[in-house]
Protein backbone atom coordinates (compact mmCIF):
# COMPACT_ATOMS: atom_id res chain seq x y z
CA UNK A 1 0.00 0.00 0.00
CA UNK A 2 2.84 2.40 0.71
CA UNK A 3 4.03 2.66 -2.89
CA UNK A 4 0.62 3.81 -4.28
CA UNK A 5 0.21 6.24 -1.37
CA UNK A 6 3.63 7.78 -1.96
CA UNK A 7 2.99 8.00 -5.70
CA UNK A 8 -0.30 9.76 -5.03
CA UNK A 9 1.31 12.38 -2.79
CA UNK A 10 4.17 12.86 -5.27
CA UNK A 11 1.80 14.64 -7.66
CA UNK A 12 1.30 17.55 -5.27
CA UNK A 13 3.50 20.66 -5.62
CA UNK A 14 6.46 20.97 -3.28
CA UNK A 15 5.16 24.15 -1.50
CA UNK A 16 2.00 22.25 -0.53
CA UNK A 17 4.01 19.26 0.74
CA UNK A 18 6.29 21.48 2.81
CA UNK A 19 3.27 23.26 4.30
CA UNK A 20 1.85 19.87 5.25
CA UNK A 21 5.23 18.95 6.67
CA UNK A 22 5.25 21.95 8.96
CA UNK A 23 1.91 20.87 10.41
CA UNK A 24 3.10 17.27 10.78
CA UNK A 25 6.30 18.40 12.50
CA UNK A 26 4.35 20.23 15.17
CA UNK A 27 1.82 17.42 15.60
CA UNK A 28 4.59 14.87 16.23
CA UNK A 29 6.47 17.23 18.52
CA UNK A 30 3.41 17.99 20.66
CA UNK A 31 2.16 14.40 20.81
CA UNK A 32 5.40 12.51 21.59
CA UNK A 33 7.20 13.27 24.86
CA UNK A 34 10.24 11.15 23.94
CA UNK A 35 10.58 12.81 20.52
CA UNK A 36 10.16 16.23 22.10
CA UNK A 37 12.75 15.54 24.78
CA UNK A 38 15.37 14.19 22.37
CA UNK A 39 15.00 17.11 19.97
CA UNK A 40 15.25 19.69 22.74
CA UNK A 41 18.20 17.92 24.39
CA UNK A 42 20.16 17.55 21.16
CA UNK A 43 19.58 21.17 20.18
CA UNK A 44 20.66 22.33 23.64
CA UNK A 45 23.76 20.11 23.50
CA UNK A 46 24.81 21.76 20.26
CA UNK A 47 23.95 25.28 21.45
CA UNK A 48 21.11 25.74 18.95
CA UNK A 49 18.06 25.86 21.24
CA UNK A 50 16.98 29.15 19.63
CA UNK A 51 16.30 27.21 16.42
CA UNK A 52 13.77 24.86 18.05
CA UNK A 53 10.63 26.17 16.31
CA UNK A 54 12.24 26.13 12.89
CA UNK A 55 13.74 22.67 13.53
CA UNK A 56 10.30 21.27 14.40
CA UNK A 57 8.91 22.47 11.06
CA UNK A 58 11.94 21.32 9.07
CA UNK A 59 11.75 17.83 10.59
CA UNK A 60 8.17 17.53 9.38
CA UNK A 61 9.12 18.75 5.91
CA UNK A 62 11.84 16.09 5.71
CA UNK A 63 9.15 13.39 5.98
CA UNK A 64 6.39 14.82 3.80
CA UNK A 65 8.78 15.70 0.96
CA UNK A 66 9.81 12.04 0.56
CA UNK A 67 6.98 11.10 -1.85
CA UNK A 68 8.15 13.91 -4.14
CA UNK A 69 11.84 13.02 -3.86
CA UNK A 70 11.35 9.27 -4.20
CA UNK A 71 8.41 8.92 -6.57
CA UNK A 72 8.23 11.98 -8.81
CA UNK A 73 9.98 11.76 -12.16
CA UNK A 74 13.71 12.57 -11.81
CA UNK A 75 13.50 15.45 -14.28
CA UNK A 76 10.69 17.04 -12.25
CA UNK A 77 12.66 16.68 -9.01
CA UNK A 78 15.77 18.09 -10.67
CA UNK A 79 13.91 21.25 -11.74
CA UNK A 80 13.61 22.08 -8.04
CA UNK A 81 17.34 21.72 -7.36
CA UNK A 82 20.35 23.88 -8.08
CA UNK A 83 23.94 23.39 -7.04
CA UNK A 84 26.76 25.42 -5.55
CA UNK A 85 30.43 24.65 -6.19
CA UNK A 86 29.93 21.69 -8.53
CA UNK A 87 33.24 22.76 -10.11
CA UNK A 88 35.20 21.23 -7.22
CA UNK A 89 33.50 17.90 -7.95
CA UNK A 90 34.07 18.13 -11.68
CA UNK A 91 37.78 18.80 -11.14
CA UNK A 92 38.15 15.51 -9.28
CA UNK A 93 36.08 13.61 -11.83
CA UNK A 94 38.16 15.01 -14.70
CA UNK A 95 41.32 13.91 -12.89
CA UNK A 96 39.96 10.37 -12.55
CA UNK A 97 40.21 10.57 -8.78
CA UNK A 98 37.80 8.78 -6.45
CA UNK A 99 35.50 10.93 -4.32
CA UNK A 100 33.95 10.18 -0.93
CA UNK A 101 30.83 12.33 -0.56
CA UNK A 102 29.93 12.78 3.11
CA UNK A 103 26.33 13.86 3.63
CA UNK A 104 25.02 14.17 7.20
CA UNK A 105 21.33 14.15 8.16
CA UNK A 106 21.11 17.79 7.12
CA UNK A 107 18.49 19.32 4.87
CA UNK A 108 17.08 17.05 2.18
CA UNK A 109 19.87 14.49 2.21
CA UNK A 110 17.80 12.10 0.05
CA UNK A 111 18.02 14.39 -2.97
CA UNK A 112 21.81 14.76 -2.89
CA UNK A 113 22.66 11.30 -4.23
CA UNK A 114 19.98 11.53 -6.91
CA UNK A 115 21.27 14.82 -8.22
CA UNK A 116 24.90 13.66 -8.24
CA UNK A 117 23.82 10.53 -10.12
CA UNK A 118 22.36 12.69 -12.89
CA UNK A 119 25.93 13.73 -13.70
CA UNK A 120 28.05 10.71 -12.82
CA UNK A 121 27.74 7.16 -11.56
CA UNK A 122 27.54 7.03 -7.78
CA UNK A 123 27.54 4.15 -5.32
CA UNK A 124 26.02 4.68 -1.87
CA UNK A 125 25.95 2.47 1.20
CA UNK A 126 22.46 1.25 1.98
CA UNK A 127 21.10 -0.31 5.17
CA UNK A 128 17.67 -1.93 4.63
CA UNK A 129 14.85 -0.51 6.77
CA UNK A 130 13.75 -2.48 9.83
CA UNK A 131 10.17 -2.51 8.57
CA UNK A 132 9.92 -4.93 5.64
CA UNK A 133 7.02 -2.98 4.11
CA UNK A 134 9.33 -0.03 3.49
CA UNK A 135 11.96 -2.05 1.63
CA UNK A 136 10.46 -2.04 -1.90
CA UNK A 137 9.58 1.63 -1.61
CA UNK A 138 13.03 2.78 -0.48
CA UNK A 139 15.05 0.47 -2.71
CA UNK A 140 12.95 1.38 -5.72
CA UNK A 141 13.42 5.07 -4.99
CA UNK A 142 17.16 4.91 -4.42
CA UNK A 143 18.27 2.40 -7.04
CA UNK A 144 17.91 4.59 -10.10
CA UNK A 145 20.01 5.05 -13.23
CA UNK A 146 23.63 5.73 -12.27
CA UNK A 147 22.78 5.30 -8.56
CA UNK A 148 24.09 1.98 -7.23
CA UNK A 149 23.45 0.50 -3.78
CA UNK A 150 26.07 -1.26 -1.67
CA UNK A 151 24.80 -3.27 1.33
CA UNK A 152 25.94 -2.20 4.79
CA UNK A 153 28.20 -5.22 5.32
CA UNK A 154 31.69 -6.38 4.36
CA UNK A 155 30.54 -7.22 0.84
CA UNK A 156 29.29 -3.66 0.46
CA UNK A 157 32.53 -2.23 1.85
CA UNK A 158 34.49 -4.17 -0.78
CA UNK A 159 32.15 -2.83 -3.47
CA UNK A 160 32.76 0.74 -2.29
CA UNK A 161 36.53 0.22 -2.17
CA UNK A 162 36.59 -1.15 -5.72
CA UNK A 163 34.53 1.79 -6.89
CA UNK A 164 37.02 4.28 -5.43
CA UNK A 165 40.00 2.45 -6.89
CA UNK A 166 38.40 2.82 -10.30
CA UNK A 167 38.27 6.58 -9.75
CA UNK A 168 34.51 6.71 -9.19
CA UNK A 169 32.59 8.44 -6.39
CA UNK A 170 30.78 6.93 -3.42
CA UNK A 171 28.43 8.41 -0.81
CA UNK A 172 28.14 7.85 2.95
CA UNK A 173 26.13 9.22 5.89
CA UNK A 174 28.95 9.89 8.38
CA UNK A 175 26.70 10.73 11.33
CA UNK A 176 24.80 7.44 11.25
CA UNK A 177 25.45 5.39 14.40
CA UNK A 178 27.49 2.34 13.35
CA UNK A 179 27.20 -1.18 14.70
CA UNK A 180 29.59 -2.93 17.07
CA UNK A 181 33.14 -2.99 15.76
CA UNK A 182 32.47 -0.38 13.08
CA UNK A 183 33.14 2.78 15.06
CA UNK A 184 34.98 4.60 17.82
CA UNK A 185 33.95 7.16 20.42
CA UNK A 186 34.47 10.77 19.31
CA UNK A 187 32.81 13.97 20.44
CA UNK A 188 29.96 15.45 18.44
CA UNK A 189 28.94 18.90 19.66
CA UNK A 190 30.82 18.28 22.89
CA UNK A 191 29.32 14.88 23.76
CA UNK A 192 30.69 11.41 23.08
CA UNK A 193 29.04 9.79 20.06
CA UNK A 194 29.86 6.39 18.58
CA UNK A 195 31.22 7.38 15.18
CA UNK A 196 31.93 5.28 12.10
CA UNK A 197 35.54 4.83 10.98
CA UNK A 198 34.64 3.71 7.46
CA UNK A 199 34.78 7.11 5.68
CA UNK A 200 38.42 7.72 6.60
CA UNK A 201 39.43 4.11 5.87
CA UNK A 202 37.86 4.17 2.43
CA UNK A 203 39.26 7.60 1.56
CA UNK A 204 42.77 6.47 2.44
CA UNK A 205 42.43 3.06 0.80
CA UNK A 206 41.22 4.56 -2.46
CA UNK A 207 43.47 7.65 -2.30
CA UNK A 208 40.24 9.58 -2.69
CA UNK A 209 39.14 13.15 -2.12
CA UNK A 210 36.53 13.85 0.55
CA UNK A 211 33.82 16.38 -0.29
CA UNK A 212 31.10 17.25 2.23
CA UNK A 213 27.70 18.11 0.85
CA UNK A 214 24.10 18.77 1.79
CA UNK A 215 20.89 20.05 0.20
CA UNK A 216 19.56 23.15 1.89
CA UNK A 217 15.78 23.35 1.85
CA UNK A 218 14.64 26.76 0.55
CA UNK A 219 11.72 28.56 2.26
CA UNK A 220 8.23 28.41 0.83
CA UNK A 221 8.83 25.13 -0.97
CA UNK A 222 10.99 26.86 -3.56
CA UNK A 223 13.32 23.88 -3.85
CA UNK A 224 16.84 23.01 -2.77
CA UNK A 225 20.40 24.21 -3.14
CA UNK A 226 22.90 21.36 -3.09
CA UNK A 227 26.10 22.72 -1.63
CA UNK A 228 29.49 21.06 -2.17
CA UNK A 229 32.13 22.02 0.38
CA UNK A 230 35.83 21.06 0.36
CA UNK A 231 36.89 18.91 3.30
CA UNK A 232 39.41 21.01 5.21
CA UNK A 233 40.66 18.38 7.66
CA UNK A 234 43.56 15.95 7.45
CA UNK A 235 43.14 12.26 8.16
CA UNK A 236 46.27 11.78 10.21
CA UNK A 237 46.62 9.87 13.46
CA UNK A 238 44.52 7.10 14.94
CA UNK A 239 41.07 5.97 13.90
CA UNK A 240 39.62 7.97 16.81
CA UNK A 241 41.46 11.12 15.70
CA UNK A 242 40.25 10.65 12.13
CA UNK A 243 36.67 10.18 13.30
CA UNK A 244 36.98 13.32 15.41
CA UNK A 245 38.20 15.29 12.40
CA UNK A 246 35.19 14.19 10.38
CA UNK A 247 32.80 15.00 13.24
CA UNK A 248 34.23 18.52 13.42
CA UNK A 249 33.69 18.89 9.66
CA UNK A 250 30.07 17.82 10.11
CA UNK A 251 29.61 20.34 12.93
CA UNK A 252 30.85 23.14 10.70
CA UNK A 253 28.50 22.04 7.93
CA UNK A 254 25.51 21.88 10.27
CA UNK A 255 26.34 25.40 11.49
CA UNK A 256 25.47 26.66 8.00
CA UNK A 257 21.81 25.65 8.45
CA UNK A 258 21.29 24.39 12.01
CA UNK A 259 17.48 24.30 11.89
CA UNK A 260 17.61 21.71 9.10
CA UNK A 261 19.62 19.08 10.94
CA UNK A 262 17.66 15.98 11.99
CA UNK A 263 17.89 16.72 15.72
CA UNK A 264 15.43 14.00 16.69
CA UNK A 265 17.89 11.34 15.51
CA UNK A 266 19.32 9.35 18.43
CA UNK A 267 22.92 10.28 17.61
CA UNK A 268 24.21 9.54 21.11
CA UNK A 269 22.83 6.05 21.58
CA UNK A 270 25.13 3.25 22.73
CA UNK A 271 24.96 0.37 20.20
CA UNK A 272 24.40 -3.18 21.41
CA UNK A 273 27.65 -4.80 22.51
CA UNK A 274 29.49 -1.50 22.97
CA UNK A 275 30.60 -0.20 26.36
CA UNK A 276 29.52 3.34 27.10
CA UNK A 277 32.38 5.84 27.03
CA UNK A 278 34.16 6.47 30.31
CA UNK A 279 33.50 10.04 31.50
CA UNK A 280 36.58 12.25 31.71
CA UNK A 281 37.74 12.78 35.32
CA UNK A 282 36.91 16.11 36.91
CA UNK A 283 39.61 18.45 38.13
CA UNK A 284 39.01 17.27 41.70
CA UNK A 285 39.35 13.60 40.73
CA UNK A 286 42.59 14.28 38.86
CA UNK A 287 44.03 15.99 41.94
Amino acid sequence: MLVPIFRFFSIFPLPFLHAMGTVLGWLVYLSSPSYRRRMRDNLAQAGYSRHLSAAIAEAGKSIVELPFIWCAKPERVSRHASDENWAIVQTELDAGRGIVFLTPHLGCFEIVAQEIALRTELMVMYRPPKKEALKPLIEGARARDNLLLAPANMSGVRMLAKCLKKGKPIGLLPDQVPQEGEGVWATFFGRDAYTMTLPAKLAQLGDATIIVTYAERLPGGKGYVIRFVPFDGTLDGSAAEQAQTINHAMERLIARSPSQYFWSYNRYKVPAGIDAPTPAPTAGEQA
